[in-house]
């Protein structure tokens, strides 16, 4: 799940801001550190940013427990407070740990608030040759590695299969394959009564997923070395222009969200088991919580589509980082190995499989950034049946090979914030999706510019 979505807003605005920039007087570095898979290590290794809420992550702490000897470990839980982290790094008394969101890595290590890991991946021996390729280039930055990539996120294209058949359709026609389809089966499912909306034919998932829809048309938001905003890029303005006439086509993107907003989303209650919503393009985990609160509901899953028919998806994740100044680099770096070795992830697997074979449930398998791991746990879930849910798994895995992601960059907040800012400008109506993506490539660039010069001044 994307993190960046419950980060409080005055630290997103402490971050565009610069303030608080992690490199504090500290002089504490893990350069002193001696990183050995072999050593007997001690102290306390404080994580912040991360809570062990299920099975899948209990599992992997018990092992990094075990792993870590004489060392205790200490979770400051809670999503990761931006302010508070680069503040505490600041102030020289940071983490020993920190879990954040990939794409944040770049920002952090452009502004000196985590270092780079070449001797804590060496020392501690991990293999980032399983590591998939997406996962780890949005954690290296400057040809350095900053990061550990845990978790992967793809998304699914999730539809009602009794809306699809009642109108005419199938779920081919709203895997984005075929834009001109996906507007006619949101058409066709849409449902209004008294003028207002009763049933979301389909959403495009503005603002959050441009990047997926940009991809799909052949375009990239930023270019690849991470210094060029190309949100302006006809391609993207396209891309931009079908995605809200899907909400045109449904009364404006305002009635579209006040349903969104009002379903029981977790629930047994939600928006396909109800019946009031089509199909959307959404992140995978949402497979286990339909399967699990309403596993009846008529479902059809595909992997999103671009254009030419094959799969693609926008890869985001979490990902381990040292801070500078951690006082248990060492201990750190072996938890951060742990977590997301191999071995760990099998072992968390086999308990959700026992966990909801207990519970008479469906394991609909978990996607990492270990490429060994996710094959293997792979072979434990459904992928081969005719039920919808086999299907949704065999979809997630296919996505899953068929990944991009957003290059690392110090500046990347800033760049997330002037796109969202100017999308949701055209879906109220103040902009026309040309103008606003042109102002916001002078945001995104600004920021970019200044972002790098003062990296590039060091």
């Amino acid at each position: 799940m994307r993190l960046g979505g419950v980060v409080g807003v005055l630290a997103a605005s402490c971050l565009v801001a610069g303030c608080a920039q992690g490199t504090g007087d500290s002089e504490e570095e893990t350069s002193d550190a001696s990183f050995d898979s072999n050593a007997t290590l001690s102290g306390t290794v404080e994580v912040m940013g991360f809570g062990a809420g299920d099975e899948i992550a209990t599992t992997r702490l018990d092992r990094a427990k075990k792993e870590l000897g004489d060392a205790k470990v200490e979770l400051v839980e809670g999503d990761l407070d931006i302010q508070q982290f680069l503040s505490s790094v600041a102030s020289g008394k940071p983490p020993s740990l920190v879990y954040a969101e990939r794409s944040q890595i770049g920002t952090f290590a452009s502004r000196g608030a985590v270092v780079p890991l070449t001797d804590c991946i060496e020392g501690e021996g991990i293999d980032t040759s399983v590591f998939r390729k997406s996962a780890l280039d949005e954690v290296t930055f400057d040809d350095e590695v900053y990061g550990i990539p845990e978790f992967n996120v793809v998304q699914l294209t999730q539809a009602n299969a009794d809306l699809l058949q009642q109108s005419g359709h199938t779920i081919d026609d709203v895997n984005g394959s075929d834009w001109d389809a996906v507007l006619q089966a949101d058409k066709d499912m849409t449902k209004t009564q008294g003028g207002d909306l009763q049933t979301i034919g389909y959403d495009s998932k503005l603002p959050e997923f441009l990047p997926l829809w940009a991809k799909a048309n052949g375009a990239d938001l930023i270019s690849a070395d991470g210094r060029t905003a190309q949100l302006d890029d006809p391609e993207v303005v396209e891309a931009l222009e079908w995605a809200v006439s899907v909400y045109d086509a449904q009364g404006g993107f305002g009635e579209v969200k006040a349903l969104r907003d009002s379903a029981d989303f977790f629930g047994d209650g939600n928006q396909f088991a109800s019946g009031t919503l089509g199909a959307m393009p959404m992140e995978q985990w949402y497979v286990n919580v339909l399967n699990d609160v309403s596993p009846n509901a008529p479902m059809a899953f595909d992997t999103v589509r671009d254009e030419q028919g094959e799969p693609i998806a926008w890869a985001s994740g979490s990902a381990w980082a040292i801070p500078k100044g951690s006082p248990d680099p060492e201990a750190a770096c072996r938890m951060a190995r742990v977590m997301t070795e191999t071995d760990s992830w099998i072992a968390a697997a086999e308990a959700r499989v026992a966990m909801r074979k207990k519970d008479g449930g469906l394991f609909t398998g978990i996607l990492t950034a270990n490429e060994d791991a996710d094959e293997q746990i792979r072979a434990m879930a459904p992928t081969d049946g005719d039920d919808a849910w086999s299907q949704a798994v065999a979809a997630m895995y296919e996505a899953n090979d068929h990944t991009f992601s957003m290059p690392a960059n110090p500046a990347g907040d800033e760049f997330e914030q002037a796109w969202q800012d100017e999308v949701n400008k055209v879906l109220t109506g103040d902009k026309d999706p040309a103008d606003a993506l042109a102002d916001a490539r002078e945001a995104a660039q600004q920021a970019l510019d200044e972002a790098w010069a003062t990296w590039d001044e060091k």
